[in-house]
């Protein structure tokens, strides 16, 4: 067994592999870019090196940087992670060279699989079901649309050396997929350093499934069941689930075995994904194989009870795998939610910034979080946007999800904004708790953006119940100021008025031994808590329920939070309620006449000069931020009177970057 491993990565992924390193007695060192020398995992580590400045193609995409560091730590062997080189054939070829081992694959299955233009070649050869399209490398814009009309509309653009969503655009026209085209490509090249692109058939309704596979050096391959990764955003998946819902055992132990079978074609070692789509009648096509550790892979692991790092590890120390097909157990239930620094009210732009405050849930046998960052942390614009992996455990499907929305609203995230209210309203959907899942769920549920969780009548109550019982607390508290002159204060009565989300609550309340009974006209509801103020989570029993919700305090009343509801939340005399009726409402400024940077980045382009008229829906800009390109366009007809940028200016969020007539 090795002494020694670097990890070639950084964030949750890094942090991942250093806990399982530890586990079994292995010295770790880690590698850090000038924007990460702070971070969680660099922290964990035993060593550290450092490799660059903070853009991956300066840092961690540097192979020699990489062998440098093992050479000058001593380091036996590389655990790549995934993204950044962990696909790299050149990669793996030069730690070989320098006598140092990859915990990955060998360089014949990454160059055979790793790249999906050729993958797709070897599968069609092995007579395995693939999606139709063009298998050639794309030359340029012009060609993408010829292609994409003989496959026929829609299609899907993708870098060959993609993944995590990344180089990847559906075009249903002309246009769409020349922008998809250069897109896809300008993608491709930033983040793995190689613009091929192909085209494929889209296939309308699919289902993302994937088979973990695990071989060893001897011949032996097994699957460990598969992971429904239906619930997409932009191609990159966002919720994920071990076993899925929708298959069969037939289907299942038939997408497992030619799952095998592709890996035993070309020798495969160590961990490894099969990605399929399936038809609503369970027919499957084989759409691509990832040759290392994917992100979702502890859903598998919750469910096996198998450690995949560990067997990686294993393999490439020289192991045999020490389990059999028939000894794989698939049992319970597990869920993964993505927790990324993004806005979802505003079409999930990138988030960037230090986190104030940051308190994950706690973690237990049925909540996990694999996490690279830490309160003070700071959210940089130069890698991907993940903050978390929060994944839950149940006996059942309905289990892992309950404990999934408690998870939800006990992540306590400050200092920039995030998805997990995004995440609530996905788990908590109808839809997803009877399994009708597909990769179009989020744009048939959502069409027209996420602008908060739905209101129910239980979170109504809960809300308006938690915001009378904070309240009565603060003024109890306020009324037991040492040396306040008490016969000179106000006077409560028992009545209140709630205002949550601009409607009024009219609500009375008795103080008991055990708490509070708040009531709604007929209704009386019971709460305990210990909740005191400042505390950011009131957690407690409510009609002996337990629930959790965040609490905000604010200049006026508190901003709470649960089941993906965010609201802010006053509580007022009935006749302080009256007097705020009148009260005027001040309105934002108008901002029409600019197009602003929606998030801070870097200008890929400007598509317009000044003296332009442009339509609706027209490409103003480019703007590149967490290794994504956002495209700008115009929201109504007009004409261009300035332009305040160029290309290649870093900017500010809601930076002017264009100004209308």
């Amino acid at each position: 067994m090795f002494k020694k491993i670097l990890i070639a990565n950084r964030g949750e992924i890094a942090c991942r592999v250093i806990k399982t390193a530890q586990k079994m007695g292995i010295k770790t060192v880690a590698v850090y870019s000038d924007a990460d020398a702070d971070a969680l995992h660099v922290r964990m580590a035993d060593e550290a090196v450092h490799i660059g400045p903070a853009p991956a193609a300066q840092s961690y995409l540097i192979i020699d940087k990489i062998v440098d560091a093992c050479k000058k730590t001593g380091a036996e062997a590389v655990h790549p992670g995934y993204g950044f080189l962990s696909e790299k054939e050149a990669f793996c070829a030069a730690l070989e060279a320098a006598g140092i081992v990859f915990i990955g694959p060998r360089p014949r299955a990454i160059a055979a699989m790793g790249d999906k233009i050729e993958s797709k070649k070897l599968a069609a050869a092995a007579n395995v079901s693939t999606v139709p399209g063009y298998m050639g490398v794309i030359a340029d814009a012009e060609e993408a649309v010829k292609v994409a009309r003989d496959i026929g509309y829609p299609v899907m653009i993708k870098a060959s050396a993609g993944g995590g969503g990344k180089g990847m655009r559906v075009a249903f026209n002309d246009d769409e997929a020349r922008e998809g085209f250069q897109s896809a490509t300008n993608e491709a090249k930033s983040s793995f350093a190689d613009d091929r692109v192909f085209v494929e058939k889209y296939i309308v309704e699919p289902r993302h499934i994937e088979i973990q596979v695990l071989g060893d050096s001897f011949g032996n391959v097994i699957y460990l069941g598969e992971r429904e990764c239906s619930i997409q955003r932009r191609h990159q998946k966002v919720i994920e689930e071990a076993p899925s819902p929708f298959l069969t055992p037939e289907t299942r132990k038939a997408m497992g075995e030619e799952a095998v079978a592709l890996s035993k074609a070309v020798d495969y070692q160590s961990a490894g994904t099969v990605e399929f789509i399936v038809d609503r009648d369970q027919n499957f096509y084989f759409l691509e194989m990832n040759t290392r550790l994917q992100v979702e892979h502890p859903v598998t692991e919750m469910i096996t009870g198998i450690d995949l790092v560990e067997q990686m590890i294993r393999v490439a120390a020289g192991e045999k795998l020490a389990l059999t097909q028939d000894e794989v157990k698939l049992t319970g239930w597990s869920l993964e939610a993505r927790v990324y620094a993004e806005d979802p009210i505003r079409n999930f732009l990138p988030s960037i910034g230090r986190l104030t405050r940051y308190q994950p849930p706690e973690e237990s046998d049925s909540v996990r979080v694999d996490t690279g960052i830490y309160e003070g942390s700071e959210i940089s614009m130069y890698y991907d946007p993940m903050i978390a992996k929060l994944v839950t455990y149940g006996d059942t499907r309905a289990d892992a999800i309950e404990s999934m929305c408690q998870a939800l609203d006990a992540y306590y995230i400050r200092g920039i904004n995030h998805n997990v209210n995004f995440l609530t309203a996905i788990v908590t959907h109808p839809r997803f708790a009877e399994g009708r899942l597909s990769t179009g769920f989020i744009a048939e549920e959502f069409p027209d953006g996420f602008h908060g969780g739905a209101m129910s009548a239980e979170t109504r109550k809960v809300l308006a119940t938690v915001a009378t019982m904070l309240h009565l607390s603060q003024v109890d508290r306020e009324a037991e100021i040492e040396g306040k002159m008490d016969e000179l204060g106000p006077r409560y009565g028992d009545d209140w008025v709630v205002n949550l989300g601009g409607e009024d609550i009219e609500v009375s309340f008795d103080m008991t031994y055990e708490g509070c009974v708040i009531r709604f006209g007929d209704e009386s509801v019971s709460v305990e808590s210990d909740w005191v103020p400042g505390m950011p989570l009131v957690q407690g029993l409510i009609d002996d329920s337990f629930v959790t919700v965040q609490a905000d305090k604010l200049a006026e009343g508190y901003r709470l939070t649960h089941n993906g509801v965010s609201l802010k939340a006053m509580v007022r005399t009935p006749r302080a309620a009256a007097l705020a009726k009148l009260m005027p409402v001040k309105l934002p400024p108008d901002t029409s006449k600019y197009l602003l940077c929606p998030m801070p980045g870097l200008v890929v382009s400007i598509d317009v000069a000044e003296g332009d008229e442009v339509k609706a829906g027209q490409a103003l800009a480019v703007v590149e931020a967490m290794k994504m390109e956002n495209i700008l366009r115009a929201e109504r007809d007009a004409k261009v009177v300035k332009v305040n940028v160029k290309k290649g200016d870093s900017l500010t969020v809601d930076a002017i970057m264009v100004e209308f007539e």
